[in-house]
């Protein structure tokens, strides 16, 4: 119980889904968290350093956050007031609904497994984090992909320290197949990540400036 309360209620977000959509500067990024611990701490200090965003969390991520030293609670924190902390609840992925209000100029899924990635390739958006991509695509908002097997030899984070991985051809072939997918941006490493969403977010700006002009 102590865990749900950090966490977006089921009231907090029906008032979302059901509120006016909200000015075009006013929108931020919805970024979603897999089970991958690759990069996961330099991930989230990209993250909690815009001025607002909401993680989406699958159930794997909420397993392994606390392992690489963020409980939730010190997540929720770290969040503000500024930003919403969502889970996966169940199947239907409710929280997916927010796409559907405007309410996200940007997804980022960072850090990616490639069971995450594998399944995006395919069509298949039976998770949080797939249904986010699946839908971000058929509402037309740019996605960004931090895809944790795009070479041949990968040194990742684990709980118990670095460790070197050899991804599979399929793995890369995956993620090679994402960078052909509409609006979507598939990156390698924590700079590369950050300089998607700078330029992203450089897009989205000049954007709301011209319409409001």
């Amino acid at each position: 119980m102590a865990e749900k309360a950090h966490f977006t209620t089921e009231q907090e977000l029906a008032t979302l889904l059901q509120a006016d959509f909200p000015p075009p500067a006013e929108r931020r990024c919805a970024w979603v968290l897999t089970g991958s611990g690759h990069f996961l701490r330099e991930s989230l200090d990209i993250a909690l350093a815009l001025p607002a965003v909401d993680l989406f969390l699958s159930r794997a991520a909420e397993e392994i956050l606390p392992m690489y030293g963020w409980p939730l609670g010190q997540l929720r924190q770290a969040l503000g007031a500024n930003g919403r902390l969502l889970r996966e609840t169940n199947y239907s992925s409710a929280p997916v609904g927010l796409l559907y209000r405007g309410r996200y100029h940007t997804v980022v899924l960072a850090p990616a497994t490639s069971n995450t990635v594998a399944k995006c390739v395919v069509g298949l958006s039976d998770t949080l984090a797939t249904n986010m991509v699946a839908q971000a695509g058929k509402c037309r908002i740019p996605c960004i992909v931090f895809a944790c097997d795009t070479e041949p030899v990968v040194v990742t984070d684990a709980p118990g320290g670095r460790v070197v991985l050899y991804p599979r051809r399929i793995d890369l072939e995956n993620s090679e197949r994402l960078r052909g997918f509409e609006a979507t941006t598939v990156v390698a490493n924590p700079a590369e990540l950050a300089a998607a969403l700078r330029a992203r977010i450089r897009e989205w700006e000049g954007a709301c400036s011209a319409s409001s002009s």
